[in-house]
């Protein structure tokens, strides 16, 4: 049997304001992806060493050639397109899940970098970015002095 409950409009208001809170957060959360565009998306893992951001994105069964690094400000972007091999005229596919096309991946670097001393290598489809961070945004140690 149902119960029949009171409409209260201010706790909807409040579920949909928490919910599209998360979208935002989401889309301009803090040093995550900022937007995409594409058929696809690489995934990336984002790291902090002391004088580094390490950034390694999978583009598997591409050449490095085809693929675009550019830094402007605080935003990486990385963008490219996975050519469609070929298919085999006697082969009838039952399922195909790899993903090819244009992708662009854009993120928001969570502190200031030095763009002419960054690096990136590709190997075994995976893309690893080593981007120094600049002086003034490193840690810096204070010694505390007794007297």
């Amino acid at each position: 049997m149902f119960e029949i409950q009171p409409w209260r409009p201010f706790r909807e208001l409040s579920n949909l304001r928490r919910e599209m809170d998360k979208v935002w957060e989401d889309f301009f959360g803090g040093g995550e992806l900022v937007s995409t565009e594409g058929t696809w998306i690489p995934s990336i893992d984002l790291s902090e060493t002391k004088d580094n951001l390490i950034i390694k994105a999978e583009v598997p069964g591409m050449d490095a050639k085809d693929i675009d690094i550019s830094i402007a400000g605080d935003m990486l972007t990385i963008k490219g397109e996975k050519q469609r091999k070929t298919e085999e005229k006697d082969e009838n596919y039952h399922r195909v899940e790899t993903r090819y096309g244009s992708f662009s991946r854009m993120i928001r670097l969570p502190v200031s970098i030095d763009a002419e001393k960054a690096t990136a290598t590709y190997e075994k489809g995976v893309l690893k970015l080593v981007l120094p961070k600049k002086e003034e945004v490193k840690p810096k140690q204070i010694e505390i002095k007794t007297a």
